[in-house]
């Protein structure tokens, strides 16, 4: 290898399978017309899980689902009519038709189309998983309140904090002007109940959003070099989505603790990006080569690295002690099962192109 490029020597780090891989099965949603088989209990709380496409925030609703569930709420998922639903994780809610949830496939653009599906029925809680501006919450949130819902839990983005902010970041530092704020601030003026949660990175067995952490193993794996930005000591929050599944559903018992309350939505385990180099060639038993490089001195393309060049992760003390929630899981330990999953994927032999690699890695030669 060149002289610029780090051989690193593995520590001792745990990476064991906690979590085994299954393929996909099939799934046919309903129609937003057609109810369910299983009608509400009237002694029951019952769930509204508004579920986007996909994505980083893809397979929230399913393990929300699965939790609400063992909870013993009565689940309604509806699902934007605009996912793809042979892939991951919406080829698996045959499960969550299994555990008696109901599926309706709507356009969540429309919000005409949401509230003509909802508006015959009733709700005590609501996860919004798919809002990302006033336009697209209103029709949902109205609904809320003529349910008179006990929590109205949305899903926003740890992305709003400014860049410079100080780690960890906390619920109190500075926020940017986004959609998902704008959302925020709505909900709490029209008095509802909210609660909303801050997501940072996020990693499942079902996700179909896998950059963050394909990243890795996509070089590893072919013995190429990670570039890594700058000295690689940065750490973020890769959460599991069930983790940030048990914060969510964290609000159900605890509704008047929640109300109007802001949460930091990610794991208390972090790790730098030069660990998880570490983790990943641990368990795949490759040589790891790192090179360092300043993001300053390049014009890379977009995604040349799957997290930001500084450090940038959240503090869950908050949720911690208001709601006792605590992580499960942990990158670490689950990278074994996630590397079954990546070989499943078909990503061990699929030719890849890595150009921003090329630019970083050719200005050394």
């Amino acid at each position: 290898m060149m002289g610029f490029v780090k051989a690193v020597t593995l520590a001792a780090v745990f990476v064991g399978s906690a979590q085994a891989f299954t393929g996909p099965a099939a799934f046919l949603p309903r129609s937003a017309g057609r109810t369910s088989a299983t009608p509400l209990s009237l002694h029951m709380d019952a769930a509204l899980i508004v579920q986007n496409k996909g994505g980083g925030h893809g397979e929230i609703g399913f393990h929300l689902a699965k939790q609400l569930r063992a909870r013993n709420l009565d689940v309604t998922v509806i699902q934007d009519s605009a996912t793809k639903f042979d892939k991951p994780p919406f080829c698996f809610y045959g499960e969550l038709e299994a555990l008696g949830c109901e599926i309706m496939a709507v356009d969540l653009a429309d919000q005409a189309q949401v509230h003509a599906a909802l508006q015959a029925k009733t709700f005590t809680h609501v996860f919004d998983n798919f809002a990302k501006n006033v336009d697209t919450v209103s029709a949902v949130a109205g609904l809320a309140k003529h349910w008179g819902v006990k929590n109205f839990a949305y899903v926003s983005s740890a992305g709003m904090y400014q860049p410079d902010s100080p780690q960890p970041m906390t619920e109190l530092n500075a926020n940017k002007e986004t959609g998902q704020r704008a959302v925020e601030q709505y909900l709490e003026s029209q008095g509802l109940p909210y609660t909303a949660f801050r997501p940072q990175y996020i990693y499942g067995p079902t996700t179909n959003k896998r950059d963050y952490l394909d990243w890795f193993f996509d070089r590893i794996t072919r013995d190429r070099v990670c570039p890594l930005p700058n000295d690689g000591k940065q750490l973020a929050s890769v959460s599991h989505a069930a983790d940030v599944a048990g914060m969510l559903s964290a609000v159900v018992g605890n509704e008047q603790i929640a109300a109007g309350k802001i949460y930091n939505c990610g794991t208390d385990k972090c790790y730098s990006y030069e660990q998880i180099c570490q983790m990943v060639a641990q368990v795949c038993g490759k040589q790891l080569y790192i090179a360092n490089y300043n993001p300053k001195d390049y014009d890379l393309p977009k995604g040349a690295f799957p997290f930001r060049n500084t450090d940038f992760y959240v503090s869950p003390a908050k949720v911690k002690a208001e709601l006792g929630w605590f992580p499960a899981y942990d990158l670490a330990t689950d990278l074994g099962w996630y590397y079954e999953s990546y070989q499943a994927a078909g990503k061990m032999g699929k030719p890849m192109t890595f150009e921003a690699d090329d630019i970083i890695l050719g200005s050394r030669v």
